[in-house]
């Protein structure tokens, strides 16, 4: 009984799906069975890594390009709109800064999206792996910068760029990609909003996003409307956590302080530095910018945070034309977070 309600469950689904095809017409991404699927990752042998959403796996093309394909669970329920979205989002994007979408298969319970293969993984293996830290892969204040450049590109690309606007909704390491040049590519589209051309604000009945990255107002209407702001939140969260566990790293020797991965922490650094960077210090510049811009990011008016062209702005410019954002209300009214929030949000389910 139970295994037919989800076969016309997803039946169901499939039909919505195949709705979205007629009305929005042919998508510019290639529809694969499940057969040409198992084929193109040698029946799933090699896997690259597992989330909620499922798993993804390494596989190649006809035409020897290497692509990620990603399985998606299909015991949740949502997993039916994740699809639609995703396809939907990531289908009318092209940008650099965007990982590409070059196909996707839907086959009874079966959904496939296939990628473009990111040779170094995510963000978040950089970041908080120890063996990476360590390594010769190791990311200097340079390359962190402009990694930093490139997400922001990318979201700006998606606030004010396309012909439908989108809003993410899950910006956090784990969901920017790393080519082989560590140029980063946005990925995830599941949890994205699609907006009107010359719209940002975003209906919504429900909180939607990873903790620990997801902004004020997608929580509660009283701190502000949702919109693009909400992924400036995100984006910041995720520079601090950077510059956080960076910093804790060269600093305290891999202490557990909770206080270093907490926005607190990073305003008060700001305070006791000398404003006055000698210029030979680059990597003391690029660090003291990175640190403003997730604060003004972070701010919990939205209306009070930077657009993304206003990111790209700040950080191709002088850290000496930034000046310390207010600190924000929830910095100071909420505890820290007990591990980084990178961590914290490959344990926790998103909302």
């Amino acid at each position: 009984m139970r295994n037919r309600q989800i076969a016309r469950c997803f039946l169901r689904k499939n039909q919505d799906f195949e709705a979205f095809l007629e009305n929005h017409g042919p998508l510019a991404v290639k529809r694969y069975s499940y057969s040409q699927v198992k084929k193109m990752t040698n029946s799933f042998k090699e896997k690259l890594g597992q989330g909620g959403y499922g798993s993804v796996y390494k596989g190649k093309l006809l035409d020897c390009r290497l692509v990620a394909v990603k399985m998606l669970n299909v015991s949740k329920e949502e997993l039916g709109q994740d699809f639609i979205n995703e396809v939907a989002a990531i289908s009318r994007t092209s940008h650099f800064n965007i990982v590409s979408l070059l196909g996707f298969c839907l086959e009874g319970q079966k959904r496939a999206l296939i990628y473009e293969f990111m040779p170094n993984g995510s963000l978040d293996k950089f970041i908080c792996d120890k063996t990476t830290l360590n390594s010769d892969q190791h990311l200097g204040w340079e390359i962190i910068e402009e990694i930093a450049i490139g997400i922001a590109q990318g979201l700006e690309y998606l606030h004010r760029g396309c012909n439908t606007r989108i809003v993410h909704f899950d910006i956090k390491p784990h969901n920017v990609l790393l080519d082989e040049k560590l140029s980063p590519k946005i990925s995830d589209f599941g949890l994205a909003k699609l907006c009107a051309a010359k719209e940002s604000i975003v209906s919504m009945l429900e909180a939607r996003g990873t903790i620990g990255y997801i902004a004020p107002e997608v929580f509660s209407r009283n701190f502000g409307q949702v919109s693009s702001k909400s992924d400036v939140y995100s984006y910041g969260m995720m520079i601090l956590e950077i510059v956080g566990v960076r910093k804790k790293d060269e600093e305290v020797g891999g202490s557990n302080s909770s206080e270093m991965y907490f926005p607190s922490w990073i305003y008060k650094s700001l305070e006791l530095e000398n404003e006055a960077i000698r210029e030979e210090d680059k990597e003391g510049e690029i660090v003291r910018k990175l640190k403003l811009i997730g604060l003004w990011c972070i701010q919990t008016n939205p209306l009070e945070r930077p657009t993304m062209s206003n990111v790209i702005d700040m950080l191709r410019g002088s850290t000496q034309n930034l000046s310390i954002p207010p600190k924000p209300f929830l910095s100071s009214s909420s505890p820290p977070p007990p591990f980084p929030l990178s961590t914290y949000s490959f344990t926790t389910s998103t909302v």
